[in-house]
């Protein structure tokens, strides 16, 4: 096989607003040889105090509230475009529901020319029905949208002249311009319901799988039966594991990564925030430590 690419999550909740400290770890990166960076997304951040009984997670309390900070992804990749010469860009994930597909393609489509073809859409439908009533989006209808808004996105960036009606959409003979360096910018998916594995086999480049090693496996199954049957090539979809640093060094992480082969993974994102770390050099020396600890057949294909 290829070598696997290696990713790291961008720290969005630890990094702070220094736009020179955003550069210095972008550059830190490429530096180190990483292949891509992963922006987590949220556009808006609900006050849990006046939510207390608010559990969207099985019963925990949301992950993260109005004080947690977030930079926006595509504005960030722009900003990072002009700062880097190799390092690729990925969204894990854009909650492309509480977004207009039409100006999501726009943004993506202008990432892609400002980095020279260096952008990956990972999208997802989300869980926070605040942002999708502060942006004037339909919170229950979304995973029923997603897939007409990604046919939307895809016929934006490989035609100059779009007409297309849909159930939410109308395009009436229009088009952007530039058009993106990739046609089509490739998009994946997040999630890990059996529709999202469905939906990923009919039309996805790939998974961003942010789940255990336990649930991924039958969802891969899944995703390349329903690849089969819609006559796609199974091998061609890509699979994007995200590795918590957690409490564990990052050698140890290092070594999980050999027990996810037999997935036919092609990404590995190494995750370094909320583990304690006070000092944008503490996160480099850690994704430091965890490249140099990874097996030689998966920095180098075997």
């Amino acid at each position: 096989m290829s070598a696997i690419q290696i990713g790291a999550v961008f720290p969005q909740t630890e990094i702070g607003s220094d736009p020179i400290a955003v550069r210095d770890y972008a550059q830190a990166l490429e530096e180190l040889g990483y292949d891509y960076i992963v922006a987590f997304e949220h556009v808006l951040g609900a006050d849990l105090r006046a939510r207390p009984e608010w559990r969207p997670f099985d019963g925990a309390p949301p992950p993260y509230s109005h004080e947690t900070m977030f930079h926006e992804p595509l504005v960030l990749f722009g900003y990072l475009a002009g700062l880097t010469r190799r390092i690729q860009f990925a969204t894990g994930v854009l909650i492309l529901g509480q977004r207009q597909a039409v100006l999501v393609a726009k943004q993506a489509a202008q990432v892609d020319v400002l980095s020279g073809g260096r952008l990956r859409l990972a999208v997802g439908t989300g869980w926070n029905d605040v942002e999708y009533q502060a942006l004037g989006m339909d919170f229950h209808d979304r995973g029923k949208r997603i897939e007409e808004q990604v046919s939307v996105m895809r016929a934006l960036w490989t035609q100059s002249v779009v007409d297309f009606e849909g159930k939410w959409h109308r395009i009436d003979r229009a088009g952007l311009n530039p058009l993106p360096v990739q046609r089509p910018i490739p998009v994946w998916f997040g999630g890990a319901a059996p529709v999202v594995a469905d939906r990923i086999g009919r039309m996805g480049d790939g998974w961003y799988a942010n789940v255990p090693l336990s649930v991924a496996k039958p969802f891969i199954e899944k995703m390349r039966a329903s690849a089969a049957t819609a006559g796609r090539d199974p091998g061609r979809i890509g699979v994007q594991v995200c590795l918590l640093a957690g409490k564990k060094p990052p050698e140890e992480r290092a070594r999980e990564t050999a027990s996810w082969l037999d997935t036919g993974v092609t990404h590995f994102d190494y995750n370094t925030m909320n583990t304690g770390f006070t000092h944008l050099d503490q996160h480099v020396d850690a994704l430091r430590r965890f490249k140099e600890a990874l097996p030689d057949h998966i920095v180098k294909g075997r």
